[in-house]
């Protein structure tokens, strides 16, 4: 099965739709078009205003949104109105003046939050979530509210793959990968509970980082799951990754310069839900180790330890648990308005006990130190992102087979989204590291990302 480096994509639906790297684009022109990185560097020499960019992003989710319905809420006059006081104001942080995306989820004192559920349209809520008072403060645009699932649940929601409106953009993230993809925003926030960053980045061909565990700020976010809920955002290149990470966190942005020379120690981890993968991901991992293999990397299969396993045998325990117990509120007021999936898991989590649910805690923090020392041979662990390219079945819920490990075990991960499936859908690898060298993570993604281009 012949792989090709993903550097335009080509589109394979069969409904009309003008593709967003097709030269017949909607303002191909546009400051929409522009990365974060590069659009910082235009509103500091006044080539472009945030007026102007908020306008050309504005445009393009009005042209494009009909069929994508990437955002849930939207008021151009406030999010033009933000511009303009940023372009009146001496920047103040990283992303002064850019637009952005927040998934449903957070809340927002000047637009509404409804969790992705009908029971709290139009919920206004009287403050930010921490995260997006951070993103604020470092200068960014809330341009609006990007559609996400229930509770952000793996029960799908309407969202369409800018690539194929007739494939999934991945789950709860939706809205903020396919307006990321579709080039309706450069960076829009995510969170992950199984893979709802990394799937949706590889799904809809861009790049996504869930940093490690308790690595951003959280807090004022209505139904996290506690111990695994990690936020993540979404981008098109990997200087935004590290652009959007330094903004998050208030600190200067990292060189993606990665320091150690020496031969990079590469662990293939096919995992042990390997037999899930559709042949066109074990083709994508069978040529990224031939590539790398050749290219000065010393690169093996690696096997996760005992202790992984046992720990992910408990993880629906934990999430199960924690989410309902989330929307507890909800459960006993609203249960029957809730979709199916929900009450599926309000009903599962009566099952568990609380010495169940510490004990599956326990065994998630066992794992967690055992994987710690497959580090100590490994400078990165190579994986996929999801089981192949998007999948057709817009209802399936899908498990993240390839994605909850590393959230429960609290690591950092990141999709590169280089290469396209035979039928021309982009495909991504997963990349992890060490819990806490999120920097490193980054490094390593240029680096890998390099190699495989070359």
């Amino acid at each position: 099965m012949n792989l090709c480096l993903v550097l335009k994509n080509k589109t394979h639906n069969k409904k009309k739709l003008i593709h967003m790297d097709d030269p017949e684009n909607i303002n191909p022109t546009g400051s929409n078009m522009l990365s974060a990185s590069k659009a910082r560097v235009e509103l500091d020499s006044g080539e472009i205003s945030s007026e102007k960019l908020v306008r050309d992003c504005l445009d393009r989710i009005k042209t494009r949104d009909v069929d994508i319905d990437a955002w849930v809420y939207l008021d151009p006059e406030l999010a033009l109105e933000q511009a303009k006081t940023k372009d009146k104001e001496t920047p103040k942080g990283l992303l002064h003046g850019i637009p952005i995306g927040i998934k449903d989820i957070y809340d927002t004192y000047d637009m509404p939050t409804g969790y992705g559920t009908e029971i709290h349209k139009n919920h206004q809520p009287d403050s930010d979530s921490n995260w997006v008072k951070t993103l604020r403060e470092a200068g960014a645009v809330i341009i609006g509210k990007t559609r996400t699932t229930e509770f952000a649940n793996p029960y799908p929601t309407i969202t369409r793959n800018p690539h194929d409106l007739e494939r999934s953009p991945g789950v709860s993230s939706s809205g903020s990968a396919a307006a990321v993809a579709d080039f309706m925003v450069p960076l829009a926030t995510g969170s992950q509970t199984g893979g709802s960053v990394i799937k949706p980045a590889a799904f809809c061909g861009i790049y996504g980082y869930k940093p490690s565990f308790d690595g951003f700020p959280t807090g004022g976010v209505r139904h996290s799951k506690p111990s695994i809920d990690t936020p993540g955002f979404f981008t098109r290149c990997l200087e935004d990754v590290a652009l959007m990470r330094a903004a998050s966190l208030n600190t200067p942005i990292n060189s993606l310069e990665l320091k150690n020379k020496d031969e990079l120690r590469v662990g293939i981890c096919k995992t042990e839900f390997w037999s899930e993968a559709l042949p066109e991901t074990a083709s994508m991992i069978a040529e990224v180790s031939e590539i790398l293999s050749s290219k000065c990397a010393k690169v093996e299969e690696v096997d996760l330890p005992i202790e992984v396993s046992i720990a992910m045998k408990e993880f629906r325990t934990i999430v199960a648990t924690e989410d309902a117990k989330s929307f507890s509120q909800e459960s006993k007021d609203h249960l029957q308005e809730l979709n199916p999936w929900t009450q599926k898991v309000y009903n599962e989590a009566k099952s568990y006990t609380n010495q169940q649910y510490e004990n599956a805690k326990v065994l998630a923090a066992r794992g967690r130190t055992a994987i710690d020392k497959v580090f100590n041979y490994y400078d990165v662990l190579i994986t996929p992102s999801a089981r192949g390219e998007a999948t057709k079945d817009l209802m399936a819920v899908e498990t993240s087979y390839f994605n909850s490990i590393w959230t429960l075990m609290y690591l950092p991960c990141l999709t590169l989204p280089i290469f396209k499936s035979p039928s021309g859908l982009p495909l991504g690898i997963q990349l992890v590291c060490r819990r806490d060298c999120d920097d490193l993570l980054l490094a390593i993604g240029r680096s890998i990302e390099q190699k495989i281009k070359q």
